[in-house]
């Protein structure tokens, strides 16, 4: 495992960790020094991602949770301070929600779980994470929303609401905290090239990448590195701020619907 000491000393909470963006962001922040606390539901995955991490030379706890529990989040927080100590860097990534439908047609129980994960799961992060970071001396908070959450997509009610929702949490947040030392801010990724695009197939990846300015799709790691970024000290006086990773898709007046096969192209991981 290559350091290149951004993170050094850091410890770093990654929800939604499992797969995709979240294990890219926690792949590269142990590279950068950090250990990583790495929350999902899923055990199996999330214990290898830890193990790798472990056997590459960083420093990583898997814990199974659901990230709208808040006892269960409350005890991810307080197993990463009892592993590592403190608490400096948070990624909420973890997403949920029905398969795509009309506004009328949509299930009903699929919506509660998209807002429950989103919103819910963004805030009982944020609940428990932030007086751990206040107890550390302060820290950043990134929280994953979407292109979609900005302008919104035909067909996807319960994920514009869920990311909608995180965008607005987030802001609140980071005026609650801007002069106690935490910075909260979002990034708002275009297509990426995640499991959700991968099950598509290759025609939806290409009608994906023509869609943005870049004419192509974006990698986990590319989002990766920009929360990277967000939490070092290189951003100290970035706070509050919604961070498109689209390839240019949001600098224009038309956003192409670029979800096909009943589902959508999440970025989240």
């Amino acid at each position: 495992m290559t350091m290149n000491g951004r993170h050094d000393g850091k410890v770093a909470l990654i929800a939604g960790a499992s797969k995709g963006i979240g294990a890219a962001t926690a792949e590269l922040l142990a590279r950068e020094g950090a250990a990583v606390v790495l929350v999902a539901r899923s055990v199996e995955p999330t214990e290898a991602l830890a193990e790798a991490i472990r056997q590459a030379g960083g420093r990583a706890l898997a814990i199974a949770a659901d990230v709208a529990d808040d006892t269960a989040m409350r005890q991810a927080v307080e197993a990463g301070l009892e592993a590592f100590g403190r608490l400096d860097i948070a990624f909420n990534n973890a997403t949920d929600g029905p398969r795509p439908a009309p506004l009328a047609e949509l299930d009903l129980d699929g919506f509660d779980r998209g807002i429950r994960t989103n919103v819910r799961g963004t805030f009982v992060g944020m609940r428990h994470e932030i007086p751990a970071m206040l107890a550390s001396g302060g820290g950043a908070i990134v929280n994953m929303a979407s292109l979609a959450g900005v302008i919104g997509v035909s067909g996807l009610g319960a994920y514009v609401s869920g990311k909608a929702g995180i965008i607005g949490l987030s802001k609140v947040a980071a005026l609650d905290y801007a002069d106690r030392g935490i910075r909260i801010n979002v990034v708002a990724p275009g297509p990426i090239l995640t499991h959700h695009l991968e099950a598509a197939g290759p025609e939806a990846q290409r009608q994906a990448g023509l869609a943005t300015p870049m004419r192509r799709i974006g990698r986990a790691e590319e989002v990766a590195s920009v929360v990277s970024w967000l939490c070092s000290d290189a951003a100290s006086f970035v706070t509050g701020v919604v961070l498109p990773i689209d390839g240019g898709q949001s600098a224009g007046n038309k956003i192409q619907n670029t979800y096909r096969q009943g589902e959508p192209m999440r970025a989240a991981g």
